[in-house]
């Protein structure tokens, strides 16, 4: 079997059991009260249930035991490595976790324990970091306690990531499965071009994430019927850690060639390396925006004299819902940035002329850019309307004004004459009511009589502002 179709089984697998099971654990959600109320930095208006981390997990774990079947993943990956024992006893704690969290709302502090836990687990049963490429020193082994520290800061770096990007409905699942396709083409260049065995075990993890995102994709997108929690958001998190760790840890450097092996440019070095570097940096790279929010978060929060991991609402996606866009609007922005950052920087590390890559960076960020300003130029296109449709209004309440004035005019007069003294001469009668004057209409314009009832200034004239109308 060709090593794509194995890949593609597993993702397939995946896929389709987290589609599979996402209604039956919706539907024993609700049966069971598994439905949190509405936070205050929630979007939606429903309550909806968080349990969707378990059909992910069922996913995961579905296509782990299948891809074992497989020839050339057995091969590379069952007999040769650890990984897939030590994936699965670091998902499925922090997943217990996730639940535990998504039902009882457990502290910060209390969490930040359980996933320093659940991610040393993982770490010491086998997926650590054993050596970094560091710009002017070439290739440098890596303790193993430091190691093993490393290791553990980085899968807490993405938990926490992707569990704060996710706040509205498919943001979490899309940016993961971006992420997700962007590791899993490094990793498979590396297996293919370098003939690198250890590059199959993080493209077997990366694929099966596009897979679980993509099967959850369908419950969660907007209108979401069913939320990851905190469950779904730290699985998927670790998940992206593992592909970055086992692609530092499973891979020997010197195989990428002679020029690594005898180290005497280090520049010359450091770009062989690219390939092999840049799935480390590409899982923060592609979380950017979240990293950079929940710094900015824990910034806010400090000088609130809040604690910095309490939640609240005013998150990036919270803030590009404020300026105008729609839900579906923003998560697809965001979408979009993503991809911009990973797919560059692919194309960046693999393409041999450099200047065509750049010229699309910069072309596809000003797209983005405008993106980011259609709600600003949807505004002044809602204002020049309005203004078109006042002008349009007040010509054509210019001749209505117009026909009221003569109408106006003579139903002053008859107060006028009505409030004549009563000792006048009687040659004056002729003239204040003369034979030449109309009599009066049976039945008078509605106006007309508003008009006539209208109140008297102290010179017996109708108000300017009473005609107007």
């Amino acid at each position: 079997m060709h090593p794509v179709r194995e890949y593609l089984l597993a993702m397939t697998v995946a896929l389709a059991v987290t589609l599979l099971l996402g209604g039956p654990i919706r539907a024993l959600s609700v049966r069971f009260g598994l439905v949190p109320a509405i936070r205050d930095r929630d979007v939606h208006q429903t309550p909806i249930p968080r349990m969707g981390g378990l059909a992910m997990f069922a996913g995961l774990a579905a296509a782990l035991t299948v891809a074992g079947h497989f020839p050339m993943l057995e091969r590379n990956v069952y007999e040769t490595t650890n990984t897939v024992q030590a994936l699965l006893w670091g998902t499925f704690l922090v997943v217990v976790l996730g639940v535990v969290d998504d039902k009882f709302e457990l502290g910060p502090l209390v969490k930040l324990v359980g996933q320093l836990f659940a991610a040393s687990v993982m770490v010491v049963k086998g997926i650590q970091i054993s050596w970094l490429v560091v710009p002017g020193m070439g290739i440098v082994a890596v303790d193993p306690t430091l190691s093993i520290v490393l290791s553990v800061l980085l899968v807490l770096l993405l938990m926490n990531a992707v569990n704060f990007v996710d706040g509205l409905d498919g943001l979490a699942a899309g940016i993961t499965c971006i992420a997700g396709l962007a590791s899993f083409a490094y990793c498979y260049r590396l297996a293919i071009s370098y003939k690198l065995t250890g590059a199959t075990s993080p493209a077997l993890i990366a694929i099966i994430t596009v897979g679980v995102c993509l099967g959850f994709l369908a419950h969660n997108w907007d209108p979401a019927r069913m939320f990851m929690g905190d469950t779904g958001s730290m699985l998927l998190g670790m998940l992206l850690a593992a592909t970055s760790i086992t692609v530092m840890g499973g891979i020997d450097p010197y195989q990428l060639g002679e020029n690594v092996q005898q180290v005497v440019n280090q520049t010359v070095t450091v770009h062989k390396l690219v390939p092999v570097y840049l799935p480390l940096i590409m899982p923060v790279s592609v979380t950017l925006l979240p990293i950079a929010d929940m710094v900015m978060a824990v910034v806010r929060r400090t000088k609130a004299g809040m604690s910095p991991l309490a939640a609240d609402k005013g998150h990036l996606h919270h803030r590009m819902l404020q300026i105008g866009h729609s839900k579906r609007r923003a998560v697809l922005i965001l979408y979009f940035w993503a991809a911009l950052v990973a797919f560059v920087t692919v194309l960046f590390a693999v393409t041999p002329s450099r200047q065509p890559v750049v010229y699309l960076a910069i072309a596809m960020t000003l797209v983005g850019l405008l993106m980011l300003l259609g709600p600003r130029l949807g505004d002044h296109r809602e204002r020049l309307r309005k203004a078109r449709m006042r002008r349009g209004g007040s010509a054509a309440a210019t001749p209505a004004r117009h026909r009221h004035r003569a109408p106006a005019a003579s139903a002053m007069s008859a107060p006028a004459a009505s409030s004549a003294p009563s000792g006048a001469e009687p040659a004056s009668a002729p003239t204040a009511a003369p034979a030449s004057a109309p009599s009066p209409s049976p039945s008078p314009a509605p106006a007309i009589p508003a008009i006539a009832k209208a109140p008297d200034d102290a010179d017996g004239t109708i108000r300017s502002r009473t005609l107007s109308r």
